[in-house]
């Protein structure tokens, strides 16, 4: 077995014990704290997700955003499983749902996103995301000089380093409903 399929499937294991850990972490979640950074409050155009399961809530954060005036995009699955972003007017009745993904209902936005805020299932203190597994998130920073910062439970962001594959892509930053930890600066 070569290293990348160690690395897969260590990642495979990781996310069973991750998700089943969640369960756990449920609980209201304050992003007050990442609304008041400086890359937040400095955007112009931010991508974000609608939240589903047991994921950090993403409901109060992405209302916000729309109240502040900021340009908020959602994510669109694309047939290929990549990931192409929408405008979102904040409206529950602009949305569709693909799955497990409630997406806008619109044209793929073309312009530059300043701040990227993805979902976790954990981050080391390298950066290193651990996802669900699909890699449309990957593929979608991969193209993106945004600032990235990924939502977790307090208790998912780790100091043990996770299992990294050349293709995932590390964020700047995580937050926990409590704590925005910023892991490079960004010039």
């Amino acid at each position: 077995m070569d290293s990348s399929q160690s690395a897969s499937l260590i990642k495979s294991e990781l996310r069973k014990r991750f998700r089943s850990e969640r369960e756990f972490h449920l609980s209201e979640c304050s992003w007050q704290h990442l609304l008041d950074s400086k890359e937040i409050k400095s955007a112009e155009v931010l991508a974000s997700y609608y939240s589903y399961g047991s994921e950090p809530d993403t409901s109060e954060l992405n209302k916000s955003l729309v109240q502040s005036g900021k340009t908020l995009l959602l994510p669109r699955r694309l047939a290929d499983n990549d990931l192409d972003w929408i405008i979102w007017s904040g409206k529950d009745e602009d949305l569709e749902i693909d799955g497990n993904l409630k997406s806008p209902k619109g044209e793929s936005f073309k312009g530059e996103i300043d701040v990227v805020i993805v979902p976790a299932l954990h981050v080391d203190r390298q950066g290193n995301r651990l996802g669900q597994g699909g890699g449309s998130y990957d593929r979608a920073l991969a193209k993106l000089n945004s600032w990235k910062v990924a939502l977790v439970y307090s208790g998912e962001l780790t100091s043990e380093s996770l299992p990294v594959e050349s293709f995932d892509c590390r964020v700047d930053a995580a937050a926990t409903p409590e704590i925005l930890v910023r892991f490079t600066a960004k010039n």
